[in-house]
């Protein structure tokens, strides 16, 4: 994989998209929104995609420095996934659910946004923890079906709780583009998720 865009978070730590090149669809699989979710990582680091037709970017780990601290929000306090210019965004109290002084004002909700003008992805996959279930929004159902299928877990178009700011709401609800949250059982070793994670990432690649 190559890398073909990166930034810097607040505390100079690499943001980096990476391409398997192929023709057809352009999915995008983004690891550690939360910086204590830190599975999608190793799990994107790990993987050796098969031979695809669907052009893959991968973005291993969003959140860089709550990845350090192992905390959900980034360097400013902020939860990456309240951050995003929402018809329901609001300034909320400042605790783990914080979504910012005002929408899309982190430097990494600015590197999803750009990513997704730049490239415009098909379908999103975005790696999550600790719920077991496959979340959606947009035209996603057939997608999510699939993908719960292959890991095992029940799929839901509704988390149980308010997530204005979020990408769900962003990229599914408003543009209309399909995007999985993969709530991943954060109980089971990321080693032992592997296999099935790389199945999924493959159907994704050829779907």
């Amino acid at each position: 994989m190559n890398v073909i865009k990166k930034t810097s978070s607040k505390c100079g730590r690499e943001i980096v998209l990476k391409e398997q090149y192929g023709i057809g669809k352009t999915i995008l699989i983004v690891g550690v929104v939360h910086g204590e979710e830190p599975q999608g990582k190793a799990l994107i680091e790990n993987y050796f995609p098969c031979k695809n037709t669907n052009r893959m970017l991968f973005l291993p780990c969003l959140n860089p420095d709550g990845y350090s601290k192992n905390e959900r929000q980034n360097s400013n306090g902020v939860d990456l996934n309240r951050n995003y210019p929402t018809k329901n965004w609001v300034k909320s109290e400042r605790n783990q659910y914080f979504g910012g002084e005002e929408p899309a004002s982190e430097t990494e909700t600015k590197f999803m946004l750009e990513v997704f003008e730049e490239y415009k992805p098909d379908i999103i996959l975005t790696i999550h923890a600790p719920y077991k279930v496959v979340n959606y929004d947009g035209p996603a159902d057939e997608y999510a079906k699939k993908i719960s299928d292959i890991i095992g877990y029940s799929t839901s178009n509704d988390i149980g709780y308010p997530t204005p700011g979020s990408m769900g709401n962003y990229f599914g609800v408003e543009r209309n583009v399909p995007i999985i949250t993969l709530e991943l059982d954060e109980e089971v070793p990321v080693e032992d998720l592997q296999g099935k994670m790389n199945n999924v990432f493959d159907y994704l690649a050829c779907c």
